[in-house]
């Protein structure tokens, strides 16, 4: 795999030695640059500034309970800086309340620190290319309570028969992998029919979809 085709991956993890086992997932044989790696947010932020539009990551795992700002607090100055970055949270904390900001404030996915190594760097991927990765334990709370918290549209969204049936899959819970196989596509038509339906209904993430979806009743 040529070196500009590798994902570019940025980590924010204040505990020395799971920053350093996430930093040795990040390898060519995975898909992955190697990993950018950062033990507080505002040294990460420093580097974003300087950083050219080829050395932005396209995804960034980011940790919750930081020293300093924590990770919740940066995700906005993140999409100032690199507007196309993913940022995906990796952490300890499964409240109800910081998925919700998380996501709300445009997280990518929520992943819990006891996903397998395979299962993260899977994310990873799908977080590149589009998609939005979430711990199963974590979902359903996140889809419940930004169900709660999402207002009606104002005006009825219109949905091709493909978008409607992939949003039709996103409720179920289907993984990307899944989705591709049902709607008989590859795994990156369909990161592109989530994007384009994530832009439809003006959501960040799967979770996102998936209330809007349940509140609107489009499903």
């Amino acid at each position: 795999m040529k070196p500009d085709s590798l994902i570019r991956t940025w980590i924010v993890e204040d505990h020395d030695t799971f920053r350093r086992s996430l930093q040795r997932l990040c390898v060519s044989e995975r898909g992955l640059a190697p990993a950018h790696a950062f033990a507080n947010g505002e040294t990460m932020l420093s580097a974003l500034k300087h950083a050219s539009m080829d050395e932005k990551p396209d995804v960034l795992l980011l940790d919750v309970g930081l020293p300093g700002r924590s990770g919740l607090e940066i995700i906005g100055d993140v999409h100032k800086l690199a507007p196309d970055c993913r940022i995906v949270i990796l952490t300890v904390f499964e409240d109800e309340e910081k998925i919700s900001r998380a996501i709300s404030a445009g997280a990518s996915g929520y992943l819990v620190k006891t996903s397998r190594a395979e299962t993260v760097v899977e994310s990873i991927h799908e977080a590149a290319q589009g998609g939005s990765p979430m711990s199963p334990n974590v979902a359903a709370s996140v889809v419940k309570m930004l169900a709660k918290l999402t207002k009606p549209a104002a005006q009825p969204i219109a949905l091709s028969p493909r978008e409607l049936d992939l949003l039709k899959l996103l409720v179920e819970g289907l993984t990307a992998k899944e989705i591709a196989d049902r709607m008989q596509v590859s795994i990156h038509t369909t990161s592109t029919h989530t994007r384009n339906l994530f832009t439809k209904l003006n959501v960040h993430s799967r979770a996102a979809a998936v209330a809007r979806a349940l509140k609107d009743r489009m499903v």
